[in-house]
């Protein structure tokens, strides 16, 4: 079982969350349960699909209240049904019900991207292409967002601005050409890997003689693909982007692309419904 940890960022960004939702205090759980109340509750999956940020629940949890005791009765990543159970907790009454929205948002978040991804990856199964993601994430939760595609089974694309060249439209209208705008990544000596929009076959044949590592395909269709795909002849990775739906992105992973880019994975997802549901207070059986 693969474990996972929070970074200082991510901890970072689970604090603000909290701190913008409990502010001076939780004044309703604190006027009508007693301090000392314990509480014995757990979470579960109220919709089919794919559960991710076990452990980000389990450090909101912690972040409140250290003593509170939260033990997942499933994996990150894995399958789950309407019904089940997803994790049990015990701790402080007060402190559980504070920490309650908070955790259930970044679940649900997460868990709902995963969801999405794996659709995608189910539906290109068996045709070699890898479903990748794009920065179109929430400000502040790229890493949940990021981590949330892996573990419904996509690849992350660049992180940020930083870790990769990808030198889009605008890039290449404000150099004047794709050689232009190559030749001047290429003198900034980064040894980065470079991918090149291409927005016609005109494009595609630019960056291929310029022997470019990645050319994005941007919003062509099918047929304009797979003549990409045999322009190409595996001298370089290809990435079809733009427009890309459960409805066609069989078709576009059978024209041979490598790539499937899909914005709609962090920016239009669905969030997965889960829930915490109280069980009883501790000292008789769960």
């Amino acid at each position: 079982m693969t474990s996972y940890s929070i970074t200082p960022n991510m901890q970072r960004t689970i604090e603000q969350a909290l701190a913008e939702d409990i502010g001076s205090g939780d004044v309703t759980a604190n006027t009508i349960i007693p301090v000392n109340e314990q509480l014995k509750g757990h979470i579960i999956a109220k919709q089919d699909g794919i559960i991710s940020g076990l452990f980000v629940a389990q450090a909101v949890y912690k972040a409140v209240d250290v003593g509170i005791e939260c033990r997942p009765t499933v994996e990150e990543g894995q399958q789950v049904t309407k019904g089940q159970e997803i994790m049990l907790l015990t701790g402080s009454a007060r402190s559980l019900l504070t920490a309650e929205r908070t955790a259930l948002n970044f679940m649900g978040r997460m868990s709902g991207i995963s969801t999405l991804t794996r659709r995608y990856v189910d539906a290109v199964k068996g045709t070699g292409v890898k479903i990748l993601d794009t920065r179109k994430t929430v400000p502040g939760l790229r890493e949940f967002d990021k981590l949330a595609v892996k573990l419904g089974g996509g690849t992350n694309h660049r992180i940020g601005l930083y870790d990769m060249i990808l030198i889009k439209d605008n890039h290449i209208d404000f150099a004047g050409s794709i050689d232009k705008a190559v030749q001047l990544a290429r003198a900034a000596s980064t040894n980065l890997e470079i991918e090149v929009e291409a927005r016609s076959l005109a494009d595609v044949a630019c960056a291929l003689d310029l022997g470019v590592e990645r050319i994005l395909l941007d919003n062509m269709s099918a047929e304009t693909m797979h003549e990409a795909v045999t322009l190409n002849q595996g001298r370089a990775k290809l990435e079809a982007s733009g427009n890309i739906t459960l409805d066609n992105v069989l078709s576009a992973a059978q024209t041979g692309v490598d790539f499937i880019s899909i914005g709609a994975l962090t920016h239009s997802v669905v969030v997965f419904d889960v829930s915490f549901d109280y069980l009883e207070k501790p000292g008789r059986q769960v």
